[in-house]
Parts: structure tokens; sequence; C-alpha cells
């Protein structure tokens, strides 16, 4: 699903695109946990971000996820998508000058009895 945002992007606009490998695990319980991953697309130099993150926002209306967006901390735009059925969320907005940054996270789930929480995954 990362990747399908990123994808959103038009090409001319994209310098890089890099999905992490790995994600982590963080704990929603004592016996349950989320897995949280990443996706960084640079943009093609002298880029605007955040008529790029409207228009993925809008590209979602009236979709499958419930929207939210607002400012972050330091006043730069940001989009969240979160599933109505699933719980699963992504959150897109600019890491860093010319970078959006897509973040996702799944529902809590159970790990498999013997697999350790800690780690990359």
């Amino acid at each position: 699903m990362e990747l399908e945002i990123a994808d959103l992007i038009p090409q001319d606009k994209v310098a890089k695109i890099e999905q992490r490998e790995t994600g982590l695990l963080f704990s929603c319980s004592e016996t349950q946990h989320n897995w949280s991953g990443s996706t960084n697309v640079t943009l093609a130099e002298g880029t605007q971000e955040e008529p790029i993150l409207k228009a993925i926002e809008a590209h979602y209306r009236d979709g499958p996820f419930a929207i939210k967006s607002d400012l972050d901390i330091v006043g730069d735009y940001r989009v969240q998508l979160r599933s109505r059925d699933a719980a699963e969320s992504y959150i897109f907005g600019i890491f860093e000058p010319g970078t959006i940054r897509i973040a996702s996270g799944s529902a809590c789930f159970t790990l498999p009895e013997g697999v350790p929480s800690r780690g990359e995954f």
C-alpha cells in the first residue's frame, strides 16, 4: 500500500522511491503487537511537497479510508488514511525538504508462539 500511495505521485516529480525492507513491532498490549514500516519518496528538485500531499489526499476521498489532515509540529501538512474495517493506517507528509515519507501501521495482532517481539520484521 505504501508503494501504491507513492505511485500516485507523477513520475516526473519523483527522483527516487525507497521502501524499507523491514519494519518494527510495537506493543499494543501485553499480548498484541502492530507492525510499522515506511517508504521515502525523494522528489525531483524544485517540486513542492504540499500540493502532492493534497492531491493524494483527494485521490482517497470517498474511498475505504477515513481521512484526517493537519499540520505537524513544525507546521508541515500531513495526511492520515485509516482503514474503516481493518485498523491499518498510513500517514504521509514531509519528512525533510524534498522528501515525502509514507509511514504505515498494521492492526494489532498476536505473534505466533515462540516468535520474539524484538528486532526487525
